[in-house]
């Protein structure tokens, strides 16, 4: 079993440096996920990554119940589970029941990091299928105080968000009594996030990468981040694969990492990212690969919206 990497985060939590994301669509059903899971287990996983709206939780819960049978684990203390608010629950009122829910389905009495979905409010019941006239104006500062109370009350270890920019950030902690201990955005090759990094090192908050990979099999998935051809020519002279090299780039620029995959070959493949390092040349040549923002968010987005072009809503980050 690889030895996991871990980072203290700023609630003096440790959190791997390794997770495993649940997100997919369509959905798969419970079994085909929750034996993925097991297998990430067995393997030497410890972080699993999910949400409410992904549908993966009551599959997370029944792996996890699995491994403490089988004892593949001792305790459920060896794991460090996230989830994440969505944004219909963006209610101060709504919050706590909304990780009460969660951990209901997960059949756990705590998470271990709760993270703001999307700066974002919508109406009506939760769906993943929505347009930008279902959302409506966000009051983030009693949001984010109904998120330092879940984690008074002990139901989340951590706090944080999840697709901030730095602006957004900035007015987070202009008011936030906890700061967000993590903030989990899109980082790969093609879309870098320096400012974004280096504004959250600034303020102690750990960055989280997905879409690593490019997303395959995800709403916004593309191949453009495995076609890299800096990424193809580095795999080729290390031996490695290009998810290996995307992989260890992510883990070597500081931050966490979360990769969704349901295959045990490749679950084992992207373990094997830390005993070998990436050439200070190859690091440089990546850095100047040109950038572009794969997660674009399109519903979000309307001429007589909340938000009419993606620039406003990634405040000039695309």
């Amino acid at each position: 079993m690889a030895v996991m990497q871990q980072v203290v985060l700023s609630s003096g939590r440790r959190m791997p440096v390794l997770g495993m994301g649940t997100a997919t669509y369509p959905v798969p059903p419970d079994e085909i996920m929750t034996s993925a899971v097991i297998d990430a287990i067995e393997l030497g996983y410890r972080h699993f990554d999910t949400a409410s709206i992904y549908g993966s939780e009551r599959a997370v819960g029944q792996a996890i119940a699995t491994a403490l049978e089988r004892g593949l684990i001792r305790s459920r203390d060896e794991l460090f589970v996230t989830t994440k608010l969505w944004c219909t629950d963006m209610h101060a009122d709504r919050v706590v029941p909304a990780l009460q829910e969660s951990l209901r389905t997960l059949g756990l009495e705590y998470i271990d990091l709760y993270l703001i979905h999307f700066p974002v409010r919508l109406k009506g019941d939760k769906q993943i299928i929505f347009t930008s006239e279902d959302m409506i104006p966000l009051d983030m500062p009693t949001v984010w105080e109904a998120m330092e109370k879940c984690q008074s009350l002990g139901l989340a270890k951590s706090i944080g968000v999840s697709n901030f920019t730095c602006r957004k950030l900035a007015d987070l902690l202009s008011h936030a009594k906890i700061p967000p201990a993590v903030n989990q955005v899109e980082i790969n090759p093609i879309w870098q996030q320096r400012k974004l990094r280096d504004f959250c090192s600034e303020k102690g908050i750990h960055v989280t990468a997905y879409s690593l990979l490019g997303a395959i099999g995800v709403f916004w998935g593309s191949n453009d981040v495995l076609e890299c051809e800096e990424v193809k020519r580095i795999a080729q002279s290390t031996g490695k694969s290009r998810a290996q090299v995307c992989l260890r780039w992510g883990v070597e620029q500081g931050g966490s990492i979360v990769v969704k995959s349901f295959n045990k070959e490749r679950l084992k493949e992207n373990m094997e990212i830390f005993d070998w390092h990436l050439k200070e040349e190859d690091k440089e040549r990546l850095s100047l690969v040109p950038q572009k923002r794969l997660i674009l968010v399109h519903p979000f987005i309307s001429p007589n919206g909340l938000y009419k072009s993606h620039a406003e809503f990634w405040d000039g980050d695309v």
